[in-house]
């Protein structure tokens, strides 16, 4: 390289010629390292986008009617059960001609009413279910960060004494 830099003129005149030899060889095979970012630029992008479209959200009315209405299956079947039993012993031949309706209610009917109660709750339990795992991972990612940065964990030790292979690997290697 001192050669090179001899007969050019120097590490600066050698930096120009090295950039000038990789413009033109990237005019005939592209830069891969290039073409991968690009694509990852324009998601982290789109990504970022959509996420400032919901940064301040403020609910209208509607949205808090309809937060309302989602918050009240749970309640109003616990309580209409309840309700039931109440009735039952207030009206009994009232309640027994009820029962005696639904007896006559056909099965596939009760097949649908379940479906959609298991899909109501199971809906609502993936939406926890997701937004509890979407917390964890961002809580690992700020942890990765922090550990990143040079800030040094106290549990860090006792984690790799919590390895039984790593603990039986040390105690054959004596250390």
């Amino acid at each position: 390289m001192g050669l090179i830099g001899r007969i050019v003129g120097g590490p600066a005149a050698t930096a120009a010629l090295a950039s000038a030899a990789r413009e033109v060889a990237e005019v005939f095979v592209p830069n891969a390292t290039r073409q991968m970012e690009i694509p990852a630029e324009a998601y982290r992008a789109a990504l970022d986008e959509h996420g400032e479209e919901f940064r301040h959200i403020r609910p209208g009315p509607f949205d808090r009617f309809v937060n309302g209405l989602n918050r009240m299956p749970r309640p109003m079947l616990a309580l209409g059960t309840l309700g039931l039993f109440v009735y039952a012993m207030a009206d009994p031949e009232g309640f027994a001609e009820r029962m005696t309706g639904l007896a006559h209610v056909p099965e596939p009917l009760w097949w649908l009413l379940g479906a959609i109660v298991s899909f109501y709750f199971g809906a609502r339990e993936a939406h926890y279910f997701r937004a509890r795992q979407a917390r964890q991972a961002r809580q690992a990612h700020q942890g990765r960060q922090a550990r990143a940065g040079g800030e040094a964990t106290a549990d860090a030790p006792a984690r790799a004494e919590e390895n039984a292979a790593l603990a039986e690997w040390r105690a054959q290697a004596g250390g």
